[in-house]
């Protein structure tokens, strides 16, 4: 059940960086958090500690304003618990010590001062926690350091840092662009961990990061603006990295998509960028939008709540919220995955299953529309739903799912730009899956109890509907058509057996 349902009081964390200080509030501690309310204050902390060794003032001031609104938010919220974070500034600064005094009393509530390795580890968490067996490296760009830590499914190395986070190389290079790539380039090669890197994933996390990618997804006209799992191949980043800082920032095409405050530190950025890929050589960029908070509540989960599915749990969730009858979408699951192995060419792999459940837990999301908006209404929230543990293919594979089962198969009037994300095979199976549906539904009205009763199974070329005696009133016309359409897509002969 919903946390919120259960009366639960949500939990908040907020992170006291070197360029952003932010609030983040969350439904729960769970195995994908949700979170109820999220803002940030670019106070700039880090800008001056590297020359000056000190917080600036002024950014000192908006540090404790913003503190103020996110307690006062807290106590509207009725947060249960508050844990509070702070990083490089900080912890480098001569003031750091009084302004953290300070700020654990305007947050009334202890603060941890994170070394380098822990901010890397939990960085390192936060990815873990927001994907489905991540391999690779995950650097995590702040404004006073850069966190570098190997990732392997479960399993966090031990992280380095480095001082080249963006406020801090700014600092350091005194505003050139020149120094600043000198800087970067002599800083990150031979590294262990970077060395590590070639032919894996590189999950970047951090907020201009993400406004870069941000700038990227505008530029290339990407169909789904979902930044969490946003894929960039390595071979194009040198290439837009170079654009981004040997340009003038405003202009830049779709520069509006990252806020005014971000963009002169778009070049150090990508600065940083271009060269951890160049000297890393990964196969690819992955964007997460999950990092060091996230990581804080996936350290504090027990094994058994780290061993779940984050994409299976966030299912469940919607399931109990959204739909008409919950356990009717866990049978929907339960019975589409017995089809599916009766005809093993139609779901080969471990990650072709989990992603048909999560598309049954979430498939009556959309009951409360109008039936004439039902399958564009589903295929919207789902393709933006704040689900993680799943890559933007498999995204738009469960949203395409529920809209055939909804619109019927022939019709893509509201799924274009979403069809560019999924292979061919992979649209054949999201049609396959949303045509097994339509029989589920017309079967059993979305209500429990039919469908472990009605098994549908493919035998020796025959799709094998079975029907007990005292379910035949259920079967019509509409329920033959629906099986023989199904059986068309999989070339099968069709077969209602009732009795």
């Amino acid at each position: 059940m919903s946390t919120l349902m259960a009366g639960e009081a949500p939990v908040a964390v907020i992170d006291i960086g070197s360029n952003s200080v932010r609030l983040v509030v969350y439904e729960a501690i769970t195995r994908a958090p949700v979170p109820l309310f999220n803002e940030k204050a670019l106070c700039g902390l880090g800008r001056e500690v590297v020359s000056t060794g000190r917080l600036a003032e002024d950014a000192v001031e908006r540090a404790f304003s913003a503190l103020k609104r996110f307690r006062g938010l807290c106590d509207a919220m009725g947060v249960g618990q508050l844990f509070a974070l702070a990083t490089a500034a900080a912890r480098d600064a001569e003031n750091g010590p009084a302004f953290i005094a300070e700020c654990e009393s305007i947050c009334r509530t202890s603060i941890e001062i994170l070394s380098g390795r822990r901010e890397a580890e939990l960085a390192a968490f936060g990815v873990i926690s927001g994907f489905h067996k991540p391999e690779g490296v995950v650097g995590d760009l702040g404004g006073g350091s850069l966190e570098l830590v190997d990732v392997r499914g479960t399993e966090a190395g031990a992280g380095i840092t480095m001082p080249v986070g963006i406020l801090a190389l700014q600092d350091r290079a005194s505003r050139s662009l020149n120094k600043a790539d000198k800087i970067v380039r002599d800083t990150v090669r031979e590294t262990q961990v970077v060395s590590e890197m070639e032919g894996r994933t590189f999950y970047a996390v951090g907020g201009t990061w993400r406004a870069l990618a941000r700038l990227h997804m505008f530029q290339r006209g990407y169909p789904l603006h979902v930044m969490h799992g946003y894929r960039i191949p390595a071979r194009e980043v040198a290439d837009f990295t170079r654009i981004v800082h040997r340009a003038d920032s405003e202009a830049l095409a779709h520069i509006e998509a990252v806020s005014n405050a971000r963009r002169p530190l778009l070049a150090y950025g990508a600065l940083v960028l271009e060269n951890v890929v160049k000297a890393g050589k990964p196969a690819d960029v992955v964007i997460s939008a999950l990092g060091v908070r996230e990581g804080l509540l996936y350290s504090l989960l027990n094994d058994a709540q780290r061993a779940e599915d984050p994409l299976i749990f966030a299912a469940q969730e919607f399931n109990i919220l959204r739909s008409r009858s919950p356990r009717h979408c866990e049978e929907l699951a339960t019975w589409s995955g017995a089809f599916f192995r009766s005809a093993p060419a139609l779901e080969e792999e471990v990650q072709d299953a989990r992603l048909r459940e999560a598309a049954c837990l979430l498939s009556d999301n959309a009951w409360r529309a109008h039936p004439d908006y039902r399958a564009e209404q589903s295929l919207n929230v789902i393709a933006h739903a704040a689900l993680v543990g799943i890559d933007h293919p498999g995204r738009a594979f469960l949203a395409l799912s529920v809209y055939y089962r909804h619109m019927g198969l022939g019709e893509d009037e509201y799924a274009p730009r979403l069809l560019e994300l999924v292979s061919s095979g992979l649209r054949d199976r999201a049609r396959i899956l949303g045509a097994a549906m339509r029989v589920a539904y017309i079967l059993s009205a979305a209500m429990p109890g039919i469908l472990p009763r009605v098994p549908l199974r493919v035998e020796e070329g025959v799709l094998r509907l079975s029907v007990p005696a005292d379910l035949a009133s259920l079967v019509n016309d509409r329920v033959h058509s629906r099986v023989r359409q199904l059986a068309r897509l999989i070339g099968c002969t069709p077969s209602v057996e009732v009795g």
